[in-house]
């Protein structure tokens, strides 16, 4: 247990860290740059995701999980009533707070392993580029946490990386542009492992991959509130 309580402390100093950088890795800028043809995928890709997400049209009070600089923030506020974005960064979350400076968005500085959702109700609950950095052991305390953050009927809406990490394991390896290396979690989403594994826990997700492969995305329902969670990877 120490060992992942220390993980987890390293993926969250690291997200800290690279909070001034973070946008660089999306917008394929520096030492993330891609050839013209790579590039072009990579933003239909986004633009598949972005244009997914408009026509599951998250409205209402929504809350954001992992809100990070407020890449998707921006896109949530423009359709929501009120957006709650939490993030263990208070360094992402300035960030954020620059990127949507006008907008309906109250933040809470976090660590969703520990997070316990306020008394009131969601309509939504998004998160992007979280899912894969949450233990398989912890994944059904997880989308519990979700659940009950939603009122009944509430929705969710979760995009994420499909290609990277192509291993089995839990543990990458990443560095700043400083040269300096954290350990993170980041597990491998797959749809059908998504879907079957959401099922057990409560779940009806529709999840797909992205046209060239870069993302996968799903948005769904919670139908069984009372059922049992067990864990994803069971």
């Amino acid at each position: 247990m120490d060992g992942l309580m220390d993980l987890l402390a390293e993926q969250m100093e690291y997200y800290r860290q690279q909070a001034a950088e973070y946008d660089q890795g999306w917008f394929r800028e520096g030492r993330h740059e891609l050839e013209p043809l790579a590039r072009e995928r990579w933003y239909a890709d986004v633009a598949e995701v972005e244009r997914a997400l408009y026509e599951f049209g998250p409205t209402g009070d929504v809350l954001e999980l992992a809100c990070g600089t407020g890449l998707w923030t921006r896109h949530l506020a423009r359709y929501a009533r009120q957006v709650v974005a939490v993030d263990a960064s208070a360094e992402m979350i300035e960030l954020n707070r620059a990127r949507v400076p006008d907008a309906p968005v109250s933040y809470v500085e976090a660590d969703l392993f520990a997070w316990v959702p306020p008394a009131r109700a969601f309509d939504v609950c998004f998160f992007g580029f979280w899912l894969s950095h949450v233990p398989a052991g912890r994944t059904a305390a997880f989308w519990t946490t979700v659940a009950r953050a939603l009122r009944p009927g509430g929705r969710v809406f979760l995009v994420d990386d499909a290609i990277a990490g192509q291993t089995d394991g839990e543990v990458q390896e990443r560095a700043l542009n400083d040269g300096r290396r954290f350990r993170i979690v980041k597990r491998q989403i797959r749809a059908s492992a998504l879907k079957a594994g959401a099922a057990t826990l409560g779940w009806n997700l529709h999840a797909r991959v992205t046209a060239n492969g870069h993302f996968i995305y799903a948005h769904g329902i919670h139908t069984h509130p009372d059922r049992r969670p067990v864990s994803e990877d069971k």
